[in-house]
């Protein structure tokens, strides 16, 4: 049964293989999985993700944010296949032609350990066959936008009126483009979950425990404007959360994870 531990995707959102080893090394066995993103993925390379392996067996996702020519998503796609990942994303905001591209060049077995073996996703299968796929995860909305965003990229009223019809729209596009699932706000995951179904991922990032909303409020270099608590995001159904600032800056980051879990766990019977 998947536990509070489980849900949790630890952002690691640092410049050097030396401080991600750190970290991977505090929070293993306290997390699900670990995201490594566009900064420390140009300055590494894939060997990062060698390093990362090599120190957990936890899951890894892949947050490259793809988005280009449908064949160039493509091709792309087929070499992340080999790096034995389990979750890489690409923007929605393309086309459905690259994103059925994109599922199609992730589709390749790419290994002995497959999505599905991991813990963090032990009650919802991540790879929709019975090979071991890389999953294709669709970012709707990026955390930092909000309607004043939206009207400044010239999106039409009824998307600045309501940014859940943007997501909601985008998520249908993924869905039927073969994606595994979507990046989320806590905001729209009962809704994308209502339409699509358990088996369709939800993944939501700016998670803020409540024990660190006040003090990230007060901090101006938090980026987030479209946040939740991990218990609020679990509880309209999200599959995974993604956290960074609040385990990365704890005193102890392997004591704040633990906390983290522990909310999910009194909030609502996950083990």
């Amino acid at each position: 049964m998947k536990r509070g531990k489980d849900y949790i995707v630890f952002a690691l959102d640092v410049s050097s293989a030396g401080e991600a080893e750190k970290y991977v090394k505090i929070l293993n066995g306290k997390v699900g999985m670990f995201k490594i993103g566009l900064e420390l993925f140009i300055k590494m390379g894939p060997d990062i993700i060698r390093r990362v392996k090599n120190l957990t067996d936890a899951g890894i996702f892949l947050d490259l944010k793809l988005h280009d020519i449908s064949e160039t998503v493509k091709r792309a796609m087929e070499q992340v296949a080999q790096l034995g990942v389990d979750l890489v994303t690409v923007h929605l905001s393309s086309s459905p032609k690259m994103l059925e591209m994109a599922v199609q060049g992730a589709a390749k077995s790419y290994g002995e350990k497959g999505v599905s073996q991991f813990n963090c996703c032990s009650d919802v299968s991540v790879s929709k066959s019975m090979d071991s796929q890389l999953g294709v995860l669709g970012v709707t909305l990026l955390t930092d936008h909000d309607a004043s965003v939206i009207e400044s990229c010239g999106f039409r009223d009824i998307y600045v009126q309501d940014i859940q019809a943007l997501v909601m729209k985008r998520a249908e596009i993924a869905y039927f483009a073969g994606c595994r699932g979507v990046v989320c706000s806590g905001q729209e995951v009962q809704l994308i979950k209502a339409k699509f179904g358990k088996e369709f991922l939800a993944v939501t990032p700016g998670i803020r425990p409540v024990w660190s909303i006040d003090k990230e409020i007060l901090d101006k270099s938090d980026d987030q404007k479209r946040i939740t608590t991990p218990s609020m995001a679990v509880k309209a159904g999200a599959d995974l959360i993604v956290v960074g600032r609040p385990i990365k800056r704890a005193k102890d980051p392997a004591l704040a994870a633990e906390k983290i879990a522990d909310e999910i766990e009194m909030n609502f019977s996950v083990i």
